[in-house]
């Protein structure tokens, strides 16, 4: 496996299944970009650190990689995230519901860090779970 690769890897392992937030200068580069982030929150390591933490209080999670390619310093990963809604949520007092969402996000590492991500999750299906809602939208991510 190349060491992008491996560094995705331990990234999501560290920073997202384990809530090691204090590990993620380890990860990203000085000027590292989330692009994923909800409007709000700053692009930076410390937007992540915010968006880890706030899900945290709302989900019980743990992201699995179903896929990935790399080319260059370039990684792909095609992911599942099992969910249990803890906390509230948008709106939403916690269900204990529990759920599977799937996604990409997508890396890019200059000199042995992730420079920028970004990421596509199926929040429609997170949404209609806590919410009870079965397909109201009618719009879901193939995964």
């Amino acid at each position: 496996m190349n060491s992008e690769k491996q560094l995705v890897l331990d990234f999501i392992d560290a920073v997202w299944n384990k809530q090691r937030t204090d590990l993620l200068m380890d990860f990203v580069g000085e000027n590292y970009v989330d692009h994923s982030l909800p409007p709000g929150f700053p692009e930076g390591a410390k937007g992540t650190k915010m968006w880890i933490a706030a899900t945290s209080k709302s989900f019980q999670h743990s992201t699995t990689i179903e896929h990935m390619i790399s080319e260059g310093n370039k990684v792909c990963i095609r992911v599942s995230m099992k969910l249990q809604h803890i906390g509230e949520w948008r709106g939403h007092a916690a269900t204990g519901v529990a759920v599977t969402a799937g996604g990409f996000r997508f890396f890019e590492l200059v000199n042995g860090r992730i420079s920028q991500q970004w990421a596509l999750i199926d929040g429609n299906r997170i949404e209609e779970a806590i919410a009870g809602a079965g397909d109201a939208h009618g719009c879901r991510l193939a995964i």
